[in-house]
């Protein structure tokens, strides 16, 4: 017979959701802990940020979203969605576009939570400050209410699973002489629109999609927007040739007291302000382990494919570590495996082959070279990942489509990236996967409860 387990998930963002309903259709009793007002997670907006632009001040306030008001998906809404739980424009939606704003996709989060029954699972204003072990599967969880009730609640589980996210504590670089540089240092979890840049030079670190987006979005209001990136080569700056003012560069040498930032590629710039658009930590301050999971250098481990810790599992897990993916899908089939594993239904290798796999991976990042920062980067990977997922839980594999579409968008995005979100040429796979959704959403009405 398979167990039931009683266990406490930790958010109720898009992991937290559907990791949620995965445990509640594997017959599991689910509370789902989450410390703001509504689901949603990394997926709500707030204009409000912190009182420390950079974000290190152990003593600031904290604000959870890093969303700015100009976001829009940089993946397509066809395969961006749940398996079963189709992410597609069918009317009456604020922003029907292929790739959506943020807000689009929180009000199809709510959806998915509204339709299977969800947010009576989820515990809103519950922030928990402290999860340990009591003993071999039973795990205390100190919750906390944020409106300021008196006193901490204390609850055992059989079981908890960490979905948190990872975009609220940010990472920054270290310049040399930035202690005696004059002007203002920001980390794009703070930036929310362009305006106050108007007429300013900035400089912004990173090369990810955050730090294409914002760039642009600056442009059109700042005197001049300067990336420093490390994947840039150390020749002469290259111009935007979409934007005037915009100049890419390899990354910054040394900041000095007058004001002026100097470039490895041997130019300089007198710049207003810096911009830190160099990624999250993964940071888990509630979680007590003894030492057994840890980060080091953003490599959360030792975890057997991303998500047991194996001297722990099954009693503790995590959905949605892994970057470079796509999201929605991965988690739900993350959840799933964990739901299966919880119920006996799964069985997971032995503790020592589990510690085997995850020695494997960390030996073979080490020959490559590869920081340990990149361990949950699994880009590579990523379909190879979600289709293993997928065979050990008995579901089928990922249709040919998502991966087809996946790696169009991704070449039409190097080819046009100032307009790939509104010119493509793959419409024969846009049709194709619409109509596999259009038959998921009416045999389903949505209601996979």
């Amino acid at each position: 017979m398979p167990s039931t387990r009683r266990v406490a998930v930790i958010g109720a963002g898009a992991a937290g959701l559907s990791t949620s309903r995965e445990l509640r259709r594997e017959g599991h009793t689910v509370a789902v802990f989450e410390r703001s007002a509504n689901v949603g997670g990394a997926w709500i907006y707030s204009a409000a940020v912190e009182s420390d632009p950079l974000s290190l001040d152990p003593d600031r306030e904290i604000v959870h979203s890093s969303l700015y008001d100009s976001l829009r998906t940089n993946i397509p809404r066809e395969s961006m969605g749940f398996l079963d739980y189709p992410f597609i424009s069918v009317g009456g939606e604020e922003d029907c576009r292929r790739f959506p704003g943020h807000r689009e996709v929180l009000r199809y989060l709510k959806a998915f939570a509204r339709d299977s029954g969800l947010c009576g699972l989820v515990r809103f204003g519950s922030e928990v400050m402290r999860v340990e072990m009591e003993g071999e599967g039973r795990w205390e969880v100190v919750s906390r209410t944020v409106a300021g009730a008196v006193g901490d609640e204390r609850e055992v589980f059989d079981a908890v699973v960490v979905c948190v996210g990872h975009y609220s504590e940010p990472r920054v670089a270290e310049i040399p002489g930035i202690d005696s540089w004059p002007g203002k240092q920001m980390h794009s979890h703070n930036y929310r629109v362009p305006e106050p840049f108007l007429g300013l030079v900035v400089v912004i670190i990173g090369s990810s999609a955050s730090a294409a987006d914002i760039s642009k979005d600056i442009a059109g209001f700042a005197k001049e927007v300067h990336i420093a990136s490390r994947s840039a080569s150390g020749g002469t700056p290259i111009m935007d040739p979409a934007h005037h003012n915009i100049i890419i560069h390899s990354m910054i040498v040394k900041a000095h007291g007058d004001g002026t930032v100097l470039f490895q590629d041997g130019s300089s710039a007198n710049v207003d302000v810096i911009m830190h658009c160099t990624g999250y930590k993964y940071h888990f301050p509630f979680l007590k382990t003894s030492g057994i999971v840890n980060v080091d250098d953003n490599r959360v481990g030792p975890l057997y494919k991303h998500v047991f810790p194996p001297l722990l599992a099954p009693y503790l897990s995590f959905v949605g570590l892994t970057t470079k993916i796509i999201p929605f899908p991965l988690f739900q089939l993350q959840g799933k495996w964990i739901a299966g594993v919880l119920s006996g239904r799964i069985v997971l290798p032995t503790q020592e082959e589990m510690m085997e796999d995850v020695k494997k991976l960390y030996f073979e990042m080490q020959i490559a070279g590869r920081p340990k920062r990149y361990t949950h980067n699994i880009e590579n990977y990523h379909f190879e990942y979600v289709n293993w997922l997928a065979g050990e839980c008995g579901h089928p594999q990922v249709e040919d489509w998502r991966k087809l579409l996946y790696h169009a968008n991704r070449k039409n995005r190097a080819a046009k990236p100032d307009r790939y979100r509104d010119e493509w040429d793959y419409d024969d796979l846009v049709m194709e996967a619409y109509e596999h959704l259009r038959n998921i959403f009416i045999s389903s009405s949505r209601l996979q409860i």
